[in-house]
């Protein structure tokens, strides 16, 4: 009778063993997995990183781009100004030479 008993100790220490060991390797196998995720996210992440980057310097590359357009229309402007400010000038000092040749015309007659 007593042999019965410790059969059935030992069937259920074997039982616990086999069934720790079964655990350990869910755990082993499942932080394998939760390793493989995280590589992954991380690998998303630096991929991420790397797309930001390079818009970051494709907008910089716009921006300098947009910044020399803005110089060469600011001068091609002072350009125009001073062209038109000549232009204004001459044509002062035209009416001005008229106005006193007239003057003296009038003058004369």
């Amino acid at each position: 009778m007593m042999s019965r008993p410790i059969v059935l100790v030992f069937l259920l220490v074997v039982l616990i063993i086999t069934s720790q060991f079964e655990w350990k390797q869910q755990l082993v196998n499942d932080m394998e997995a939760s390793s493989s995720v995280s590589q992954k996210q991380s690998h998303l992440m630096n991929r991420e990183e790397v797309v930001k980057e390079k818009i970051i310097l494709s907008q910089e590359k716009n921006i300098q781009r947009l910044n020399s357009l803005v110089q060469s229309l600011q001068q091609q402007l002072l350009q125009c100004r001073n062209i038109n400010n000549t232009a204004s000038f001459s044509e002062n000092s035209l009416t001005t030479n008229t106005n006193e040749t007239e003057r003296q015309q009038i003058l004369e007659d």
